[in-house]
């Protein structure tokens, strides 16, 4: 295990994206959409970032099962989620991996009749996509590895480092057993 993106990093980008969102978002109201369970660390960070008010609500999707390394059947719940009309509002996720996930549920959320949608990433994978669209606020582009910490998982382990590392085919075990790593230095 490698780390690819500091806390301090991750931080000074957080920074960056909540900045970047009130410029292009305004002071006004802003309803937060977070991504289950990837999502979680950066949305927290996020929405202490943000001047204004900020309503907060979440959403389940998974398209990775157990140790799978590439996305399966993408499966979404969206029963979470409050009256939309005339919110803008700001989808999080922590990865744009094919864009599969990000791509339907801002197909959802347009329909709802919010005034106003827009997508955030923390991460965007390069030459993975298989959408047409891109998130509009991005935090760091990164190379197509296999990445957790900072709410990223394997097989459910590892979301809690305060880092971003990649995973090598030494790291990943079957049976979700975490391999004994020394930590980043």
């Amino acid at each position: 295990m490698q780390t690819l993106l500091t806390a301090e990093q991750l931080s000074e980008g957080i920074d960056r994206l909540a900045r970047d969102v009130r410029q292009a978002c305004g002071d006004g109201p802003l309803t937060v959409v977070g991504v289950l369970t990837g999502s979680v660390v950066v949305v927290s960070d996020l929405i202490r970032r943000l001047d204004g008010p900020v309503r907060l609500s979440m959403v389940w999707a998974s398209s990775y099962r157990g140790t799978a390394t590439r996305p399966g059947r993408l499966d979404l719940r969206l029963d979470l989620l409050p009256d939309l009309t005339g919110q803008h509002v700001l989808l999080v996720d922590d990865i744009f991996d094919s864009g599969r996930t990000l791509d339907a549920i801002l197909a959802d959320l347009r329909g709802r009749g919010a005034a106003s949608v827009r997508s955030l990433v923390l991460l965007r994978k390069q030459g993975r996509a298989e959408v047409s669209i891109q998130p509009d606020f991005v935090g760091f582009d990164i190379p197509d590895l296999f990445v957790v910490g900072y709410g990223l998982d394997y097989d459910g382990a590892w979301r809690h480092l305060p880092h971003v590392a990649t995973l090598d085919a030494n790291d990943l075990t079957p049976g979700g057993t975490e391999p004994a790593v020394a930590p980043p230095g």
